[in-house]
């Protein structure tokens, strides 16, 4: 049996610039983004983005996956470099800038999600186990508190997100972060 066949460099070249026009154009949220749009800002022709991605579904599921790779993978990485308090609180603003860029994507995106092609119960998985990764470290160095459960964490910081799109919700989505944090940091003994 053989393997599945590697993409050519510079096809995988192509399906990386066009996720990242897609990325940008979905995160402006200035105007509807069309499959044209992204191939030309991406620099490509139409054919190459249908090539790589046949439906505007199939673009966005994509974006979508590898945007949710990227805040699961932050998780260890910002260990590397911070305290697990303060990686946790980066860690909640990379999940809500993560969330806030889906503007144009939002009807798609449920689509996607009623169809089953995207596994809520996966994402949810996934992203418990980054937030559980924090949680472990600031358990260990006695800053977070033991008994929170990493997925009732990443609920939470899920319903937080959805008032960004509020007036003044930007700042409230800041402070409601704020006392999360505050609601799983170990008490001074």
């Amino acid at each position: 049996m053989s393997s599945p066949k590697k993409p050519r460099a510079d096809a995988e070249r192509n399906r990386l610039r066009l996720l990242t026009a897609a990325r940008k154009a979905f995160g402006e949220g200035d105007e509807p983004v069309t499959l044209e749009r992204v191939a030309r800002e991406a620099g490509v022709g139409i054919g190459t983005l249908y090539r790589h991605f046949p439906t505007r579904e199939a673009l966005v599921e994509a974006l979508y996956r590898d945007e949710l790779a990227q805040v699961v993978a932050s998780a260890p990485k910002l260990l590397e470099s911070e305290k697990p308090l303060r990686a946790l609180r980066r860690w909640m603003d990379r999940f809500a800038e993560y969330a806030s860029t889906k503007h144009d994507m939002a009807d798609t995106l449920r689509a996607i999600i009623e169809a089953g092609t995207v596994d809520m119960t996966q994402v949810r998985a996934e992203l418990t186990e980054a937030v559980q990764m924090i949680m472990d470290a600031g358990v260990e160095d006695g800053t977070l508190r033991a008994d929170v459960r990493a997925q009732d964490v990443v609920v939470t910081v899920v319903g937080a997100c959805s008032m960004r799109a509020l007036p003044g919700g930007p700042e409230q989505l800041d402070r409601m972060l704020d006392l999360i944090l505050a609601g799983v940091r170990q008490p001074p003994s």
